[in-house]
């Protein structure tokens, strides 16, 4: 049986050959564990150099929603919730995580995956200006991810107007980086880490989805945001016992570029992909400029495509049309482009 080509995520296959040969190459050392290693320090003092703020306190957790729940658990008091775009990860593909630990999701309306500025100003006004607002979950934080959920981008402009929104009202500003490669890689992003670093109260460098095997680089920008952090990291399972593993990962992704180069690749080879979608007519739901593509295909046609590629499915805008999705990562071949170039 021919073998399938494999564009339904970016998280498909292991970690980039540098940070295996890295981890060949540190395998047998004895460390202390927990992120208390010389690795992981080397690795928190990079990210720290990258983001222009010497006093940053990094952590390095197991997983994107684990280090969501964290940040959201850590920085809300119990009576507040977070505002996200109702497509935001924390709202729609976290199984309730942040609701089960005491925090609701205040979903507003966004567009192309992203919060509009205005929108969660005219809600937070509007929930002041409410004489019964001690009876309503209170909004202590603006979740956003940078590239979204729908693959668009944040500029530099945007995360500022919705720290501003955050500064007036006294809420917290997190922004999730799962694919933050990606974002950086991209052509028409201005955002830089040292963008996140004063804008943010925290924001998270993806790794699971950027070359690493797993894992995620928690960045509280201003240092601790409470002495007792990494005791509420160990009791909501986040804390990894074998923490130099996450150290390395990072240490290496932050050594010679090499995030920004895996970046690259994803970027460069969903663009080879968008434009061959337009030469031959497929229409795109939405013109994403990062690694995620999101294309119209009919029903038909899709079910051919299904027997050699594997994709994510999106949508269905009526009976006869399916959108779904195809992602680039930092592993996706020139190879494996022309292969499904030709089955389109």
């Amino acid at each position: 049986m021919e073998q399938k080509l494999w564009f339904s995520s970016d998280y498909m296959e292991g970690a980039h050959p540098e940070i295996l040969q890295r981890l060949f190459e540190t395998n047998l050392a004895h460390t202390v564990g927990y992120g208390l290693d010389e690795y992981s320090e080397a690795a928190r003092q990079k990210i720290a150099a990258a983001i222009c703020r010497e006093e940053a306190c990094v952590r390095f957790i197991s997983g994107g929603t684990q280090t969501n729940m964290v940040v959201i658990s850590a920085l809300l008091k119990p009576h507040e919730g977070v505002i996200a775009a109702a497509t935001g990860h924390v709202n729609g593909h976290e199984a309730g995580a942040i609701e089960a630990g005491g925090h609701k999701v205040l979903a507003l309306p966004g567009k192309e995956g992203k919060l509009d500025e205005k929108a969660v100003r005219d809600y937070v006004r509007g929930f002041y200006a409410d004489e019964n607002h001690e009876h309503i979950v209170h909004p202590g934080m603006v979740y956003v991810s940078q590239p979204t959920e729908y693959g668009t981008l944040y500029s530099v402009s945007e995360l500022e107007a919705l720290a501003a929104v955050c500064k007036d009202y006294g809420m917290r500003f997190y922004v999730d980086g799962a694919r933050l490669a990606y974002a950086l890689a991209c052509p028409e992003n201005d955002v830089t880490l040292k963008d996140l670093g004063r804008l943010t109260d925290a924001f998270y460098i993806g790794g699971t989805k950027c070359g690493a095997l797993y894992g995620e680089a928690l960045v509280f920008p201003a240092g601790k945001p409470a002495p007792w952090i990494d005791t509420f990291i160990k009791q909501r399972g986040a804390m990894l016992a074998k923490g130099r593993i996450a150290g390395i990962q990072f240490d290496a992704l932050f050594t010679d570029g090499l995030y920004e180069k895996c970046g690259k690749n994803g970027i460069d080879q969903a663009a080879k992909i968008k434009e061959a979608l337009k030469e031959k007519g497929y229409p795109l739901f939405l013109d994403s400029p990062t690694n995620q593509i999101f294309v119209v295909m009919e029903n038909e046609a899709l079910k051919r495509f299904a027997e050699r590629v594997v994709y994510g499915f999106w949508e269905r805008p009526d009976e006869d049309h399916t959108v779904i999705r195809l992602a680039t990562s930092w592993a996706t071949t020139d190879e494996d482009v022309a292969a499904l170039i030709a089955l389109l």
